[in-house]
């Protein structure tokens, strides 16, 4: 399943919710959460995410998952949020971040909370674990892009700590980034 080492180093991301590697048992679930976050999007009039309401992954989760990418957050059995953590630049990453600092990153995607455990800053304290309560060899820093005209978006990654990087190359995304704690 994982062809990429990684440690967690810390476990809790809020009390009571816990980080894990996903696993191909989870696909199922991990999908549903996306669908749930596509068609809440879309009821605040966001076309963010729409394709996987026709059942298409952009992202490819379910390859990612099977890769050791994807990373689930639980209270008890309840899923409360996922975030993909790819070590490897993908060509949308590629395309918008240039040809700079690939081996270095990891990059993030797909960071959604089900609606569920909405209010309790999860997506804060799923950003902070990313920076802080996990390691990947040889990488530095973490990078992740989105949409340029959704504010509360960029407000959530700036407020966050990760530093604004510029606009991609024609196309309406901002990039983010920020360094990871070295290892010791």
């Amino acid at each position: 399943m994982n062809d990429s080492k990684c440690q967690i180093i810390r476990e809790e991301v809020l009390p009571g919710i816990f980080a894990a590697q996903a696993r191909p048992e989870d696909k199922m679930a991990v999908n549903s959460l996306m669908v749930q976050a596509a068609a809440w999007l879309q009821s605040k009039g966001s076309k963010q995410w729409h394709e996987l309401l026709a059942g298409e992954d952009r992202h490819g989760v379910a390859e990612a998952v099977d890769r050791g990418d994807v990373f689930i957050f639980k209270q008890g059995d309840a899923l409360a949020g996922m975030v993909i953590l790819q070590q490897h630049a993908s060509a949308w990453d590629r395309a918008l971040w240039g040809n700079e600092g690939h081996e270095s990153a990891v990059y993030l995607h797909r960071l959604c909370i089900d609606r569920a455990f909405a209010g309790r800053q999860l997506g804060s304290a799923i950003l902070n674990w990313a920076v802080n309560g996990i390691r990947f060899p040889h990488k530095d820093r973490i990078r992740l892009d989105c949409i340029a005209s959704v504010p509360a978006l960029n407000r959530l990654y700036s407020g966050a700590g990760f530093e604004s990087r510029g606009s991609a190359p024609d196309a309406p995304f901002n990039l983010y980034e920020k360094p990871v704690p070295s290892e010791a």
